[in-house]
């Protein structure tokens, strides 16, 4: 279960999506690549929604930590996955990620383990404390929170892990990776995880039909939303320039990822370190929704001459979204009691493999960029 203490933002772009919409659904490719990617997104998802950030106590304990994945990798991995698999099979792009991922934020928090409007879910005074000072009347339910659980999930249980399990695999980022039958096997595992967190967190609290419906009613509008808006229709690709010689040096760009990776780790950081207060949490949207607007328009594939420039942007976002909470886990104080030791250890295994993950990213990035460099640069040799 997500905490308050796991502070999280805004949402991320992915990749493209295929152009074709209205045609069939992809197959899925064959091979490997797409069942050590289904993998990698299983394991990725709940490491960076639960263990990333350390606020629990199996940060302090490593065997308890591992073990966690058996129980997180079906409740948030399955997910993460299915909407992934959703959204490609769909034609859409990364608007459709972020409104299912905020749909299942809203699942999860609010129907699931009804974390929105138990008051007293951590156990924790302070948190009783912060939870009453942004509290709508009448509803039962406190707009900080709200903001911290729906905008996690969007980013650390769902898109920040796409964009970079994507990344890894670009030759297969814009199909989908599973058939049928895995697919009815992930919610096969989501299924049991759900019922066994509904039932422990509901045996001292349960929210009132009139929550429970207006949760439900707002699910299912996200879902539509994201699953029958029509596709967005985006601009094909420019051709490659029949020249020898560059317009622009590839170094002109790196002043704008560098710009575009500041943004991403302010807001995060900023989203971070705001308090549970109303100027906070007003101050917190606002900072998500233009910050956001700026991302999303950033890594838009429209914006650029290939596919590996946008998924490079969008590898940037992702990767500083990962990288703030890896960094401000060693600041995090732990729920319960804990080895300090052993805490900064786990920190600072997490943070290395986080940083690896990225830089094998951003090698199959450039790769996949000079696999297609003879193939651009041949035509004009042949010309001459």
């Amino acid at each position: 279960m997500n905490t308050p203490t796991t502070a999280k933002t805004t949402a991320t772009a992915t990749a493209t999506a295929p152009a074709d919409a209205g045609a069939r659904p992809p197959r899925p490719p064959a091979g490997r690549a797409r069942l050590a990617a289904t993998a990698g997104l299983l394991v990725l998802s709940p490491i960076c929604a639960e263990h990333l950030i350390g606020y629990d106590t199996s940060i302090g304990h490593p065997l308890d930590l591992i073990a966690s994945l058996l129980f997180f990798i079906p409740l948030y991995g399955t997910v993460a996955v299915l909407i992934r698999e959703a959204v490609r099979r769909h034609g859409r792009g990364p608007l459709a990620v972020i409104t299912l991922a905020a749909a299942f934020g809203l699942l999860q928090a609010g129907l699931i383990d009804q974390s929105l409007f138990n008051p007293h879910v951590t156990g924790d005074p302070a948190y009783d404390t912060d939870r009453a000072r942004t509290l709508i009347p009448g509803t039962g339910l406190a707009a900080h929170p709200l903001v911290n659980f729906v905008t996690g999930h969007v980013i650390w249980s769902v898109t920040a892990p796409i964009v970079v399990v994507e990344c890894t695999v670009p030759r297969i980022a814009d199909q989908p990776w599973l058939h049928r039958r895995g697919l009815l096997t992930l919610i096969a595992l989501w299924l049991p995880a759900a019922a066994l967190v509904h039932h422990d967190t509901t045996r001292d609290f349960h929210a009132s039909p009139a929550q429970l419906g207006a949760t439900a009613i707002a699910v299912l509008l996200l879902t539509a939303a994201a699953l029958t808006r029509p596709a967005h229709r985006r601009t094909p690709l420019r051709p490659p320039p029949a020249t020898t010689a560059p317009t622009k040096p590839a170094r002109s760009r790196r002043p704008r990822t560098g710009l575009l990776a500041a943004l991403a780790v302010t807001t995060f950081t900023t989203h971070h370190l705001l308090p549970p207060t109303w100027p906070g949490t007003l101050t917190d949207l606002a900072i998500l929704t233009a910050a956001g607007t700026l991302l999303h328009r950033a890594t838009r594939n429209r914006h650029h001459t290939t596919n590996q420039q946008g998924r490079r942007r969008a590898l940037t976002v992702a990767g500083s979204a990962l990288t703030v909470n890896a960094g401000l886990s060693f600041l995090v104080d732990p729920i319960g009691t804990v080895s300090y030791p052993v805490k900064y250890a786990a920190n600072a295994t997490l943070t290395v493999l986080v940083l690896l993950l990225l830089a094998a990213a951003r090698h199959q990035l450039n790769r996949a960029d000079r696999t297609r460099t003879p193939a651009r640069n041949s035509k004009p040799d042949q010309a001459a």
